[in-house]
């Protein structure tokens, strides 16, 4: 009987009835899948040569594909546009060969075989059940600074990849700047494309064009419109969902800079006029154009007043909160919680949601470390939002991808299937990224995570991601070294009651107390867990799960001390106060070595550009404040600590000369008091 399944070897040759340039990468990135999995071989030359692929155009809804075989060495794969040709390779790699879609930053290890015989004789891929599915590669300064040891273009390649792989289809290309810089390789890839919500048509921003001028619509309006031309000019070669709106120079307000529109009937006049000039713009130049609008923050009150009229056929975008709660986003110290779902009047309109698994809030967000929420609720939240109609744009921030892996795989497989079930899921992420020694004890400790994630409100989402410790431990730094403690920061009264400073130091700190327990014990599991994988899926789970509970635990501990050591200053027992808050700053530099500690290979210098969450900048503030209290304690000669901490006691109170030697610096001190187990208090 003759064999009819295809047989995948490294001479397989490919011929093709469109030509363009995301297909010319899709053959390309396949034939290095192949490289990947299969060794060099001549067998196919024994058998009559290698195998062919056929792409053909067929009369297929978009995105979708058909595979055929005929036998052993035919295959053919029709789809009517590049999306179509490039998931039905993706298919095969991930089916026959067996990438994972994170295959380059979970870091894939593959057996190479001689050949693959294909599985199926047919498949005809499904519609799925979100129209655009995407990231927002947003804060990304850790991938912006990083090379992979190939180029500055080679992560941002890699990522929208993996954003294919995955089933998306939609990305904003970076922040700023960087939107620009890779909108090309982007298209080139075969992705749609939309914009920063601060960023209307992807125009550049006006004050970066106009430096010295006020950014105000009523003063300058063709100069804006200007921008959005050329920025129209500039795109219109690519698939684009054109965001319409007017936000501020930077994630703002633009009542910020122009505060002549002083009540939200101003505001929301401006903006709806905007957006109407904008909609006809792009209509001048684009044949067919999709639009989309963000409902964020101060935008998304100015529609529930009524005071924003939107263009028709325009993809209305609601947001979650930042921390997976669709409700409107927390600014400073005021948080509405506006739910953000359309109302039944507005089920018969498009509609999206701009989703995080990562956050930067200058607050209690993540960027070094996972969502703090569960899947759970992730699946709860987004399955109510495509009830409510949001079936669309599902946009997710995937900031620097990395740290973010997990809840990324998640929200694309609920993208490409919402009856995903959280706990099936977890199990088939472990046994696909770490092996078949993935145990209960791994599903353990991810489930774990989500159980220890610090609750600093009331609220199911209000749970506390990498920042809290270190933003709020900065803020206190900053009132503490102002006025000594006197007054409460007013840049915490979002995050409790507490009228006074010291109040507002001992909620913070009993927090970090009550959470400390659950990650110590998380981590503690974590390198049992580690010890007992192979070299590949250890390494894995140290750069993964392990190096985040390690980031919580070490951050908590710090502010542990930190507490310790402003109870000591309030006693009036300045000496203390100084070494316990080495201690915290201690604390904060083991967080800060264990992301380095996981720079190895590829991934060197990974974690350097950390200026958002910036774990370094809480340890180098707490050491100013170290300086900060010696100087009130041991001032203003500074011999006192220096006798007391490295002289026996018997020479202590001699003071026949004050000094015999150099003063210390506050880090030498410090560090003598350590290397003698102080015990002076």
């Amino acid at each position: 009987m003759q064999n009819t399944h295809f047989v995948l070897t490294r001479n397989v040759n490919i011929d093709t009835e469109m030509d363009n340039e995301p297909v010319r990468r899709a053959i390309s990135r396949f034939y290095r899948d192949l490289a990947m999995t299969l060794k060099p071989s001549d067998e196919p030359a024994k058998e009559g040569g290698p195998g062919i692929i056929h792409l053909i155009k067929g009369d297929l809804p978009a995105e979708e594909f058909y595979i055929r075989t005929e036998d052993s060495g035919t295959m053919e794969i029709a789809a009517s546009e590049e999306l179509g040709f490039i998931y039905a390779f993706f298919y095969i790699s991930e089916h026959c060969l067996g990438i994972l879609p994170f295959w380059f930053w979970n870091d894939q290890k593959f057996v190479k075989r001689s050949r693959i015989e294909v599985p199926f004789t047919e498949y005809h891929s499904k519609r799925k059940p979100v129209a655009y599915r995407g990231w927002f590669i947003n804060d990304e300064v850790l991938i912006s600074r990083w090379s992979a040891e190939q180029s500055t273009e080679y992560p941002w390649e890699m990522a929208f990849e993996a954003l294919l792989r995955c089933g998306g289809n939609t990305v904003i290309p970076g922040t700023d700047s960087n939107s620009k810089k890779y909108a090309d390789l982007a298209g080139s890839m075969g992705l749609w494309m939309t914009q920063h919500h601060a960023e209307p048509l992807g125009a550049e921003m006006f004050l970066r064009a106009y430096p010295d001028k006020i950014p105000s619509f009523k003063e300058y309006p063709d100069l804006f419109r200007g921008l959005w031309e050329e920025g129209i000019k500039r795109q219109m070669k690519h698939k684009i969902i054109w965001n319409l709106g007017f936000r501020g120079q930077g994630d703002t307000p633009f009542w910020e800079n122009d505060p002549q529109y002083d009540t939200p009937k101003k505001r929301g006049q401006l903006i709806s006029s905007i957006m109407k000039e904008q909609y006809d713009l792009v209509k001048k130049y684009v044949d067919n154009p999709v639009f989309g609008t963000n409902l964020y923050g101060e935008t998304m009150e100015l529609y529930r007043q009524g005071y924003l009229q939107l263009p028709e056929n325009v993809i209305m975008i609601w947001a979650d909160n930042g921390y997976g709660k669709m409700v409107s986003r927390r600014q400073g110290n005021h948080n509405p919680r506006v739910p953000a779902l359309p109302e039944k009047e507005l089920r018969n309109r498009s509609h999206g949601v701009y989703y995080h698994v990562s956050f930067y809030d200058l607050q209690a967000a993540n960027v070094l470390t996972m969502l703090p929420n569960s899947m759970e609720f992730v699946k709860k939240e987004l399955g109510n939002a495509y009830d409510h109609g949001i079936r669309t744009l599902w946009l997710v921030n995937c900031s620097n991808i990395k740290p973010h892996i997990y809840p990324l795989d998640f929200t694309a497989a609920l993208w490409n299937c919402l009856e995903t079930e959280p706990e099936e899921h977890l199990e088939t992420y472990l046994r696909q990224y770490y092996g078949s020694k993935s145990s209960a004890e791994m599903k353990a400790c991810f489930e774990d995570y989500f159980r220890a994630a610090l609750p600093y409100g009331d609220r199911e989402d209000e749970h506390a991601g990498e920042q809290f410790y270190n933003y709020v431990t900065r803020v206190l730094i900053h009132q503490w070294m102002k006025d000594g403690g006197k007054a409460a920061s007013e840049e915490l009264r979002w995050c409790g009651a507490a009228q006074d400073f010291a109040g507002q130091v001992s909620w913070f700190v009993s927090k970090c107390e009550n959470a400390y327990p659950g990650f110590a014990r998380l981590l503690h599991r974590c390198r049992v867990v580690a010890s007992e994988l192979g070299d590949s899926s250890g390494r894995l789970w140290k750069d993964s799960l392990q190096l985040q509970a390690n980031i919580h635990a070490c951050c908590l501990e710090g502010v542990i001390c930190f507490g310790k050591g402003y109870a000591a200053y309030a006693a009036g027992d300045y000496l203390k106060a100084f070494y316990e808050t080495g201690r915290a700053s201690d604390c904060f530099d083991r967080a800060e070595k264990a992301m380095k500690e996981c720079c190895h290979d590829k991934w060197k210098g990974f974690y350097d550009n950390d200026c958002q969450t910036d774990i370094k900048e809480t340890a180098y503030l707490l050491k100013l404040l170290m300086g900060y209290i010696r100087n009130l304690g041991d001032g203003p000669y500074f011999y006192q600590w220096q006798r007391q901490v490295i002289y026996p006691e018997k020479d202590r109170k001699i003071m026949l000369l004050l000094n015999y030697e150099n003063h210390l610096t506050d880090e030498e001190l410090y560090r003598a008091m350590k290397e003698k187990d102080w015990g002076g208090f």
